[in-house]
């Protein structure tokens, strides 16, 4: 007879100092568990490490389908493939529940390219989807056991005592996620150096935090010669010390060029702190970002409306000061103590 243990299946990277996305769900939702079930009832299975680790996964999550009632997956594309089928085989011969955690809003698009996948996922119990542009496809493709489960974070949001909300030039502008292309970063340092140039002062400064990508280093080496003094590289933060780090910034820039961009965690971190964001309007934008009301957005990848913004804003800081209180109210959404009030087990 099954236990009432868990089994976790998902990036967590053992032995690795990992802060992307993925990780860091992974890490978040099996801690939560922990805090509720002890951590003696969670069984948790390390994806990390490419196709040489396949045998152990696959033994492991026999073992763990044994053992527990409820089976909970964070599985990227490749795992997908690789990871949900045996699964899948085991809960034929167990009986478990199986419920997948969506990772950002590709999976609509992926299971359309991959039709096997698409069919295999039938199987599983509950599919949880982090915004409501992703459940709605997934509700198209005719899945119906689609739920909302925002990405969530264990964080301690500042006090609104604590607000910064007289500001004078230059203004603190950080960026805090992964760092590549991709995420704007290059982008971002080209119009804060434009708008400083041609006022011929310092507007903003821009910090800029998180792991380079492994394959991008030389780019972002490249790009670094384009720093100017107004612009810095901050290196890594622990991803539960974001609001330490964040809660002196003006504002968060997230000018990603990720359409299908799920719930960042980067904006969960800039709530907690306090801080508005500037962000382009991806797929999900509006699932997570109230406009003029926790931050502002600008027309996706169109970056004159991005420089056009943001000198609005130095012409009158108050757009974003007067937004300050708004996100505090807003972080307790993604507040990961709601985790199991979402998870059904």
């Amino acid at each position: 007879m099954k236990s009432n243990k868990i089994c976790v299946c998902g990036h967590f990277g053992f032995g690795q100092n990992l802060l992307n996305g993925q990780t860091i769900k992974t890490k978040i939702v099996a801690e939560e568990l922990d805090r509720v079930y002890g951590s003696q009832n969670i069984i948790k299975i390390d994806t990390a490490g490419g196709i040489k680790e396949l045998p152990r996964i696959w033994w492991q999550g026999f073992v763990a389908s044994c053992k527990c009632k409820n089976v909970i997956t964070l599985l990227s594309d490749n795992g997908l493939k690789a990871v949900l089928p045996a699964f899948l085989f085991y809960k034929l011969v167990f009986h478990n529940r199986i419920s997948h955690l969506c990772l950002g809003a590709e999976l609509a698009r992926y299971l359309k390219r991959t039709p096997w996948v698409a069919k295999l996922m039938r199987n599983i119990d509950f599919l949880y989807a982090e915004t409501n542009v992703l459940k709605k496809a997934l509700n198209e493709r005719g899945y119906k056991n689609v739920r909302i489960l925002p990405n969530c974070k264990r964080l301690h949001p500042i006090d609104e005592s604590q607000l910064k909300l007289k500001w004078n030039e230059p203004y603190r502008l950080c960026m805090f996620a992964r760092v590549m292309k991709e995420k704007g970063v290059e982008d971002a340092v080209h119009i804060i150096n434009e708008i400083n140039n041609e006022t011929g002062r310092i507007v903003y400064r821009l910090d800029i935090y998180g792991q380079v990508d492994d394959k991008q280093v030389e780019w972002f080496d490249n790009l670094k010669e384009e720093f100017t003094p107004a612009i810095t590289y901050g290196g890594l933060v622990p991803f539960d010390e974001s609001v330490k780090v964040l809660k002196d910034y003006f504002a968060l820039l997230f000018p990603t060029k990720f359409f299908v961009e799920g719930v960042p965690g980067t904006i969960i971190d800039a709530y907690a702190s306090g801080l508005p964001v500037i962000s382009s309007k991806w797929e999900s934008f509006a699932d997570v970002v109230d406009d003029k009301i926790t931050g502002y957005g600008y027309e996706f990848d169109n970056l004159a409306a991005l420089k056009k913004l943001l000198i609005d804003i130095a012409d009158n800081p108050l757009m974003i000061t007067s937004l300050k209180k708004n996100c505090l109210l807003k972080v307790d959404y993604y507040s990961a103590s709601h985790l199991l009030e979402y998870l059904k087990l």
